[in-house]
């Protein structure tokens, strides 16, 4: 008699990553079950609830932080032990956290996956560039991509790079003006700026319409333009997978063969399942993969599950330029400068990524003047002055691994389904502050070209959102917890699609990427079944 499963694969998180494995593996006739923590939740009220926010800096705002399932700006869900404040911008509903992200879409350079091999620092990922490469297009296809196909994204001004099998799906948007000035003064001082592939809609595209350029990106898409991943949750339902959501993932069960048997799920009213698959995916962010791995005690012979956390950590510069640049206007995030994307320099400090920032200032501008004592009918006309003018400079560094950079469950605090919560313990190496006075000058050299008057130099280490490590990939299993595959050393039919995986972290937004790996898991699952 063949033994009956609840489904063929199980995944775990509804986000980018586990929603485009989720379709890939439904679209191919395998039966599916996603579990969600958080809800689903229609676009119109997340706008809805954004306009109703009296904290329209906070881009978690808008979304459900239920004692169950926590957004991580809630006070209780981490636990930081390190000098570092670590709270990245993390969702749980359906979607997840590409609800409000700047859709960046960024691949690889080949340097930056054998990091180690050619600047003796950090590690090597187990694959070429080559061989992701194909399933870089699919990711591509998949969320509807626009970017130029004759940028050297290498940042040395040389022909289109990194090599690419098939065009991007769509054209690139038109410059902003803001974009369109700035690299008019600063590039003839050497600097090379580079279009952001991004995931908006340049032209109707699945369903999406174009990008109307509303600079509401960040935190919610009003038109649905800027790709999401309830839009590949969808597809999944559509081609008959099963979303349960109000569904915790708290405990991966092994059985006798090593093998993963069933994850244990709880409701917000405390109910308790059992669901059994042939192979299950991991599709939790970054903080949350590790800690269902730890609390599971699965897929850690390695002692590397919950390690190696990097995040961009990040600086940034606001100031006034002496000319109306007009910030604000089209996508909240374009593109920027990456001289020191690849180099020689890696062997000594990190790659550096300057973005260009297009939000609409107004509200910053009014809380400084405010402050400042500026009232009335000059407050007005100061505000109309400098939003005009305003630059917002946000810079990424490279990360290394580094094993005491950790996400841990909680041993002092637990959500209201009993489930340990998160302590993270993270530091700024001598790597990234070896990079700073390379940013110092940068800033000051932009501040010089475009004329300007510093606001503010905002040069502490900040946030980014961009979880890798934490799960890394490796091509031993005695140091990493996935392979090349994205399949755990220890469990035959665990894979895990979250962007922990990524080994080595560049300067480069890693959604793609997780994206490009978990369709790649998802059609070596279907093979295997």
């Amino acid at each position: 008699m063949s033994k009956h499963y609840d489904a063929d694969v199980i995944v775990i998180g509804s986000g980018a990553l586990g929603s485009n494995a989720a379709t890939t593996l439904a679209r191919k006739g395998k039966s599916v079950i996603i579990l969600e923590a958080g809800e689903k939740i229609p676009r119109w009220k997340i706008v809805e609830n954004f306009r109703n926010s009296p904290k329209k800096a906070n881009y978690n705002s808008p979304y459900p932080n239920q004692p169950w399932a926590h957004h991580s700006y809630d006070e209780q869900y981490i636990e930081n032990t390190g000098s570092f404040d670590f709270r990245p911008g993390m969702l749980k509903l359906v979607g997840g956290t590409t609800w409000h992200w700047a859709s960046a879409c960024w691949r690889y350079l080949p340097n930056d996956m054998k990091l180690k091999t050619l600047y003796g620092v950090g590690r090597d990922w187990p694959m070429e560039y080559s061989e992701l490469e194909p399933w870089y297009v699919k990711a591509e296809l998949a969320m509807g991509v626009c970017g130029s196909d004759t940028d050297d994204q290498s940042g040395q001004g040389g022909s289109a790079f990194p090599p690419r099998s098939q065009p991007y799906p769509m054209e690139p948007e038109g410059e902003t003006y803001l974009f369109q000035r700035l690299k008019s003064r600063i590039s003839p001082a050497g600097y090379h700026f580079i279009h952001e592939p991004n995931a908006r809609a340049t032209r109707p595209y699945d369903g999406r319409p174009a990008c109307s350029g509303n600079n509401n990106c960040m935190p919610v898409c009003p038109i649905g333009s800027m790709y999401s991943g309830d839009k590949h949750a969808q597809h999944a339902e559509d081609a008959g997978a099963q979303l349960m959501t109000d569904a915790t993932a708290w405990k991966l069960e092994k059985g006798a063969d090593g093998n993963i048997v069933a994850v244990h799920v709880r409701s917000s009213k405390g109910e308790d399942k059992r669901l059994t698959a042939k192979y299950f995916i991991v599709a939790a962010h970054g903080l949350e993969t590790p800690k269902l791995l730890l609390i599971s005690d699965v897929a850690n012979s390695s002692d590397q599950v919950g390690r190696n956390l990097m995040d961009h950590t990040g600086m940034g510069l606001q100031f006034l330029a002496d000319e109306p640049v007009w910030p604000g206007r089209g996508a909240v995030q374009q593109g920027g400068i990456f001289n020191f994307r690849d180099g020689d320099f890696r062997k000594k400090h990190a790659a550096i990524k300057h973005a260009i920032s297009n939000n609409v200032p107004n509200m910053n501008i009014a809380q400084r003047l405010i402050a400042d004592g500026v009232l009335g009918h000059e407050l007005d006309k100061q505000i109309r002055h400098q939003a005009a003018r305003w630059v917002d400079i946000s810079t990424v560094f490279e990360i290394l691994p580094h094993a005491s950079n950790t996400v841990r469950p909680s041993t002092t605090r637990k959500d209201a389904l009993g489930i340990p919560m998160l302590t993270v313990n993270y530091e700024v190496d001598d790597y990234v502050k070896a990079a700073k006075a390379v940013v110092d000058a940068d800033y000051k050299k932009f501040v010089s070209l475009m004329g300007g008057t510093v606001i503010e130099d905002n040069t502490g280490w900040q946030n980014r959102d961009h979880l890798m490590g934490t799960v890394i990939m490796g091509d031993n299993a005695k140091d990493s917890v996935v392979n090349h595959e994205c399949r755990s050393w220890d469990h035959s039919n665990l894979f895990l699609a979250t962007t922990g995986v990524i080994p080595a972290s560049g300067v480069i937004n890693p959604t793609l990427t997780g994206v490009a790996l978990s369709i790649r898991a998802a059609e070596i699952i279907d093979r295997e079944i």
